[in-house]
């Protein structure tokens, strides 16, 4: 069987990931990457002409809801149990020394 994956590349695949690889450890690597090539190949002998292209499987929808307003203004209501108040707001102890 004819290696597709040279050393060098990867000697540089484990530059850019910055693994130091022992020597063992690079075989498997490049078992590994070419078995991958082989598999994408597999893929590419598929028949794919009628079939649309996708970016995923299920449709993708918008599940937000509208930002609607439901609870109006009621800062008196909120502010009425308030210990202190500032300008329609909660005023609270200095925590910053």
């Amino acid at each position: 069987m004819c290696k597709k994956v040279s050393e060098e590349t990867i000697e540089y695949v484990g530059i850019l990931a910055k693994l130091e690889l022992s020597e063992a450890e690079k075989e498997t690597a490049r078992e590994d990457m070419e078995k991958m090539l082989d598999y994408i190949d597999t893929l590419n002998e598929l028949d794919t002409s009628g079939i649309e292209p996708m970016s995923h499987v299920f449709p993708v929808n918008n599940v937000f809801r509208e930002d609607v307003v439901t609870n109006g203004d009621s800062k008196e209501e909120i502010l009425a149990n308030a210990p202190k108040r500032k300008n329609d707001s909660f005023e609270v102890p200095k925590t910053i020394v």
